[in-house]
């Protein structure tokens, strides 16, 4: 084990929001070293939702990534030779990360002709509390909710 916790590196906020969950989402999207790629193809993805929705994007995707993010999550546990799944709250950090991860995850899988197109669709349909990243939200919940009677097994 380590001595001393790795020191996190404060990341800086993107030029047009000023917000340091755009940079993070943009990080996490990004392929082979490639932000400014990145950075164009989730501005459009933001632009697209504006002009699907009437409404401002940006608030847009922040509902959708709160609507997408989870409360608990199960974790695995060895237990006198069974394998018990354990639900747990999940770390603030954790909540943030899994619900970037999920939406560009899902936005892939999607159909559609460009990346920007299938991370707009995505975010509406997370923000309306549909779509396959909500989906999974809900499976997480449910999986834990299912699994209740082994949280006495919490370390």
């Amino acid at each position: 084990m380590r001595k001393t916790k790795a020191k996190k590196i404060p990341l800086a906020a993107d030029a047009k929001y000023n917000d340091v969950l755009v940079t993070r989402f943009v990080n996490n999207l990004m392929w082979q070293g490639k932000k400014n790629t990145s950075y164009t193809i989730f501005y459009d993805a933001i632009d697209r939702v504006s002009k699907t929705t009437g409404d401002n994007g940006y608030d847009i995707w922040k509902k959708a990534l709160s609507n997408v993010t989870p409360a608990v999550e199960v974790r695995s546990r060895r237990i006198g030779g069974a394998t018990f799944q354990i639900p747990a709250e999940v770390r603030a950090e954790r909540k943030i990360s899994l619900s970037m991860k999920w939406l560009i995850r899902y936005s892939r899988e999607r159909n559609g002709r460009s990346m920007a197109e299938k991370l707009a669709n995505e975010i509406v349909s997370a923000a309306k509390g549909e779509g396959a990243a909500f989906k999974k939200k809900e499976d997480t919940h449910r999986m834990a909710e299912a699994n209740k009677a082994f949280a006495h097994f919490r370390i």
